[in-house]
């Protein structure tokens, strides 16, 4: 858990590059190469410009930490149903 807590840290401020915030193209960039494995659409540039402008809570056009983690957890929460959908499934 502390490796994968490090992780999502060490991602985001190395995709900020020294900045607070992720511009968009830092964010298209984030999610193709970081999160295509557990998301659809990573290609799209208008589905993640979507996801970005649906993150930016304070619409400065950038994504914050705090917004990512929103981000973050809303995966973690989609990858828990899916696998706790498919134990039942299999029951």
């Amino acid at each position: 858990m502390e490796s994968a807590i490090k992780t999502v840290v060490t991602t985001f401020l190395s995709s900020a590059r020294g900045k607070e915030n992720l511009d968009s193209k830092s964010f298209q960039k984030l999610v193709q190469k970081q999160l295509g494995g557990v998301m659809e659409d990573t290609n799209s540039s208008s589905a993640v410009k979507e996801m970005q402008q649906g993150l930016d809570q304070n619409s400065d056009g950038k994504v914050s930490f705090q917004e990512y983690l929103t981000l973050i957890g809303y995966i973690a929460n989609s990858l828990s149903q899916s696998k706790t959908e498919s134990k039942a499934n299999a029951s």
